[in-house]
Parts: structure tokens; sequence; C-alpha cells
């Protein structure tokens, strides 16, 4: 369906959904919530482990589609699309990055968090370190994140599509999807999510490559592409002030830039970007809680090279059709002049975010915009589900149970989990107007900007941990505050002072001292000072503190992960704690008390109990058995065969990433 808007000399088409598109996004839903119920009926959601961790029992497979979905979130869509739009192909380096970094977090990291029998990021601080304070801070640091950054870019740009494709409602259609997101995630724990993520992992691949097949189509191919993207600059209703603006970079298809670029240096990229994406794919609590959930380590490092070798595919199948957004809706999607851009998005600052949106409703015939209308929404959907099961995880274990109620039984933890998820939608919904008022010119740079401030001191801390058995707990806890502090000074003072960067009808009025001392300092090379001073700090203090003790670092770092030596926590989880501390006469009581319930309560409150897995019996382990569970948990051994085979695909997909970066970072 399509209408027409103008304003001055300027003229806008805007399609929408019609009714077999909506028949299709309906269709979607109700498959996702079939898989979604389908996997609360076969999962074990009765124990924590079970509902936190899905039993630890997923194969390589849903755990890698898990592992791309959860990243691939509709702020990827939006922002890589969006960048390409902006700047050229150099956005898709992040994707490269990211297949190179996996392997990282399935070689190196996941060892380490096996053998030591973590569950999230801020206990494997704790039985690092010792101590309380890291394991508390790294956990509100880790869900604010979530509320202010993760969260909220995730309901703009979902809303975003949905304002240019529906015209419906923005906080009606956002509270809809995040309900039935929530909904999800409380009743089918992990196990839910990942099923239902690999279901949209198959959505998004499908949908975003017959998009850009037929983005192709329409502007020639590739080499046509190359050409048409350069002379793409909309027609300017008024001169800006810098006659340059609006213009596509002279290097607009080359990944990996000059030193003083101000998008992508590639000395910046390479040292100082890596340390946040580090801390996201392997320190960070959404990403790694899927690997934790694997059967054993050869089936997470699988995950990590299949979900590497997806990566590969948002440069082709997001980036790209970005730029040929740019060439076929140039006066939209490449508007500088603030008043075109508010009538066309709603913001004076750009528009460049409503590239995908623009191709999908443009390009794709009906019925088939209902499906890219559903790979959206999946998008969204599995970010979230994926954020609001880590955040109630972190939550549950690292500040109720640690902090708040040690005595927390099975019951309780399970409860408060699902509970601090509804926080999450209230928290969420509330920041939303803040968000629309953020969400500036490019959005996924804006993301790894604010990453690039506070993440790299959560990198240091990790890497240097599992590398050097002499740091300890005051190096740790001091390294990190200094290298915090210097990030949020930065990013304050950036974000304070943004004045009318970027606005081509309105002079800088930026202070020449922020153009001597920050502006001359790009964000990825002041990540990498972050990342030393870090270091620096903590190996300092560690030096001039008492060093840990052997039982402290036993199987916590690379040299001594198959370590025997006996440890104070045994290597037992909280969660697994949880779970056994639940003894035979408690058991008893609880199911005795559901049987009686089931007799005399109402149907709802018996629908209530099934609901939520409280009626989930389990059998009573004996103390050999929960011996021999603990020790397979913890185990990394391997088939030889199996191992000789992942190191293989390793080299492989490494080779890929190289390639792929070098191939293009060439001057063409």
């Amino acid at each position: 369906m399509e209408s027409t808007t103008s304003s001055s000399n300027f003229t806008r088409t805007v399609v929408k959904l019609d009714t077999w598109d909506i028949v299709t996004v309906v269709v979607y839903f109700v498959l996702v919530v079939a898989v979604g119920l389908f996997a609360m009926c076969r999962s074990n959601r009765g124990t924590v482990n079970g509902y936190f961790l899905a039993g630890r029992s997923m194969l390589w497979l849903p755990v890698g589609a898990s592992l791309f979905v959860s990243n691939i979130g509709s702020e990827h869509f939006i922002g890589l699309a969006g960048s390409g739009a902006a700047i050229g192909i150099a956005v898709g380096a992040w994707e490269v990055n990211a297949l190179v970094v996996l392997q990282l977090l399935g070689f190196f990291f996941v060892p380490i968090y096996i053998t030591s029998g973590v569950v999230t990021m801020p206990e494997y601080l704790s039985k690092r370190f010792g101590g309380k304070r890291l394991r508390v801070f790294m956990a509100i640091l880790s869900l604010l994140l979530y509320i202010f950054t993760k969260v909220s870019v995730n309901l703009y740009s979902g809303g975003l599509f949905i304002q240019q494709s529906l015209g419906w409602n923005l906080y009606v259609s956002i509270i809809g999807l995040i309900l039935i997101t929530a909904l999800l995630t409380m009743t089918g724990g992990l196990a839910a999510v990942i099923y239902t993520d690999t279901l949209q992992a198959v959505l998004m691949v499908a949908g975003a490559a017959a998009l850009t097949a037929l983005s192709f189509v329409q502007v020639g191919g590739y080499d046509a592409m190359k050409e048409k993207y350069m002379q793409a600059v909309p027609r300017i209703v008024r001169p800006p002030l810098d006659q340059d603006c609006g213009k596509p970079y002279n290097d607009s298809f080359v990944m990996l830039r000059e030193p003083t670029d101000p998008d992508v240096p590639w000395p910046g990229f390479v040292f100082g970007q890596t340390q946040a994406s580090i801390w996201y794919w392997c320190t960070d609590q959404v990403i790694v809680q899927r690997v934790l959930a694997a059967k054993s380590l050869s089936h997470a490092q699988g995950a990590t090279i299949l979900a590497g070798f997806i990566k590969i595919l948002p440069f082709f199948l997001m980036v790209l059709p970005g730029l040929i957004s740019r060439i076929l809706y140039t006066d939209e999607v490449a508007c500088i002049d603030p008043d075109i851009c508010y009538e066309v998005c709603q913001s004076s600052t750009g528009c460049t975010n409503i590239a995908f949106p623009r191709l999908v409703l443009g390009v794709m015939p009906t019925g088939a915009r209902g499906l890219m209308m559903s790979v959206m929404i999946a998008a969204l959907m599995s970010d979230l589900d994926s954020i609001f099961n880590s955040s109630s995880t972190i939550f549950t274990i690292d500040i109720w149970k640690r902090v708040i109620r040690p005595k927390a039984n099975v019951r309780e933890m399970m409860l408060v989990g699902r509970v601090w998820v509804l926080v999450m939608v209230c928290l969420s919904i509330a920041w939303v107007p803040v968000m629309l008022q953020l969400q500036g010119g490019q959005l996924f740079l804006s993301i790894q900007e604010i990453s690039g401030y506070l993440s790299p001191p959560v990198a240091a801390v990790f890497i240097t941990g599992m590398l050097w058995t002499r740091f300890n707990e005051q190096g740790a806890f001091w390294g990190m505050m200094a290298g915090f502090l210097v990030g949020i000074i930065r990013m304050i003072i950036v974000f304070a002072l943004q004045g009318n960067a970027g606005n081509c009808y309105a002079p800088d009025t930026r202070p020449e001292w922020y153009h001597t001392l920050i502006g001359k300092v790009h964000f990825m090379y002041f990540a990498l000072i972050i990342f030393c001073i870090t270091i620096v700090v903590g190996v300092v203090v560690s030096l001039l503190t008492e060093a840990p003790s052997k039982s402290q670092i036993s199987r916590v770092t690379w040299w001594t992960k198959h370590w025997k030596r006996p440890r104070s926590d045994n290597l037992e989880s909280e969660l697994t704690k949880a779970d056994s501390k639940v003894n035979q006469n408690e058991r008893q009581n609880d199911f005795s008390a559901a049987a009686d319930t089931a007799q005399s309560s109402s149907l709802f409150k018996r629908g209530y109990e099934w609901f939520c897995g409280y009626q989930t019996k389990q059998d009573e382990e004996s103390e050999e058995e929960k011996r021999q569970k603990l020790l397979k948990i913890t185990s990394i051994k391997q088939n030889q065969t199996a191992k000789l085979l992942l190191q293989c695909l390793l080299v492989v997909i490494l080779g890929a990433g190289v390639f792929i970066l070098a191939f293009f970072s060439v001057p063409t």
C-alpha cells in the first residue's frame, strides 16, 4: 500500500504492509509461541540448573544458532545497514572481527569456565579472585548496561521498523513485543530461548538472503552498485556549510582504513576495538551462557565455529543492502537537510538508520514484506529474550542469592528470576522515550563507542586473571576501577559536548581544547589506552600486595585448569549448590504439598504450577551421583578425533576471517 507526501521540493513515497503481510506476521507469532511451548514441555524447568542452563545438555547446532541470533538483534539490521549507507563497507569489519573473537571464546575462555564450574561471569571473578566486591560490581554494571543500552537500543531499532512499515502507535507495538518475549523467557528458561532462537536464525538468514538477491537485481550487480553508490548524493533544498557534506566517502569500499580515519582506523580497530569485542563475545553473560549450556567442550567449540561461519553473512545480508538502499532512496536515506530528515524519520540528525526497513518496503513483494517484518521481530525478540534470561541469571545468582538472601531455596530463586524479567520489562519501556532522543545519526557506531569506553577494563581483568596467576583481588579491583573511571569521564565529556557535530547546517560549537585533547584521539585508540591503564594499575597493585594462594588459582586460569588441587568451594557453582541443598525432607514436603494443591486448589492455580515448572519432580541424588555429575560438568576431556576436526575447522575459519579483512581493505 503506497501513499505520497510532499514538503517544499521534496516528495516522499510511503509504503506500508497490507493484509497478506499482516497474516504472515501473525502466522510467525503462532509458530514461535508453539516452539516455545514445546520447549517448555520438553525441558527440565523444575531446577535452577535446568531453567538457567538448559540442564547443560544442548548440542552444538542449536547453541551455535543461538549464539548468532542472540547477537544479531534488530539493531544490527538497522545499525549495520544504516552505517553501510552512511560510510560504506567499513562497518562490516565488526562482523569479521567477531568471527575471530568467537574462536577465542571457544578455545581459550570456555575451557577455563568449564573447569572452574561457573555459571555467571561475576561468579567467575569471585572464584578467581575471592571476595564479593568484584562480583557485585560486575553484576550491577552488567544489569545497568543491559537496561540502558542493549534493551533500549533494541526497542528503538525495532520500533523504528514498525513505525516505517505499519504506522502503528510505537509504544503499543513495543509493549506487545516485550511482553511476548518476556513470557517465553519466564516460563521456558534457557531451553525455550535456544529452541526459538534456532527457528529465528533460519528465518533471519532466509529472509535477508532473499532481500539481498532482489536488491542486487534492482541495482544491477556488485560492480554497478559500487559505481552508483558513489553517485548517490541527495538533492539538497538549500546548500550546506560544507559542500562535501552528504557525499559518499572516497574510501567507501575499503573496510580497514588509514590510521587517521574518523570512522574505522585500522590500528585502532585491531588493537583497540578488539578489547570491546572480547568483552562482548567472551565475558558477557548473554553470549557465554549459551556456550555453557552445551553438553561438552567439543559441542561448545563446535558451536563457536558454526556461529563464526554464520557471522560471515551479515556483511553481505545487512551491510551491502544498506548501500543499495542509499542508491535507490537517496533523498530519504541520505538526507542532510534537518527539515527533510525530520519528515522522513522524525529525526533531524539523519535518516540512514531507515535504510534496511525502507529497502524491505520498497523491494520485497506482498507477503514477503510480512516475512521480513517477521525477521525483524525475530531479531528483536531473540535479542531481548537472551538479555532477559541472562540478566535474570545474574540478578538471581550474583545479587539475590549472594547479597540479599543467601539462604534462598530453589523455588524462591526461580521466582525471583522471573520477577526480575518483569522489572526489566518495566524499566525498558520507561527508557524508550529517552532513547528516542539519543539515537543520533548512526546507531551501530554509537553502540560501539559506548562499549569502547566501558568494556576494556572488564576484558583486561578477565584476560590478565586467566594468564597471570600472580594477579590478585586487590589488583583486579583497583585496576578495573581506574580503567572504568577514565572511560566514564571520557564518555561524559564526549556526549555532553556533542553539540552540532555532524550537522551540515550548523557550525561546530565545541571548544578548541576538546578538539586538541579529545577529538584527535579516536575512541578506538582511547579503548586501548583504558585497557593498558587497567592492566598497569592491576599489575602494580598485585605486586605490592599478597599473592593468591595455590587453592585460589586451582582450575581457574589457563595454566592451572588441569590441576587436581582441591578448592574451598569444591568447584560447585551456585546453581548446583541451590539444586543440591534441597534435602530429601524438603523435597517430600514440597511435592506432597503440590499433590494436595492439585486436589484442592483451583484449576487456575494448578495451571500456574505447571506453567512455572514447579511440578517437575526431581529424583533424589546420592552423594556419589552428585560427585559424578560435578566431575562431568567440569570435565574438558575430548575425543581425539573430534578435537582434531575442531582444530582443522578453527584454522579454516580464522583463515577466512583474515582473508575477508585483507581482501576488502585493499583500496581499489
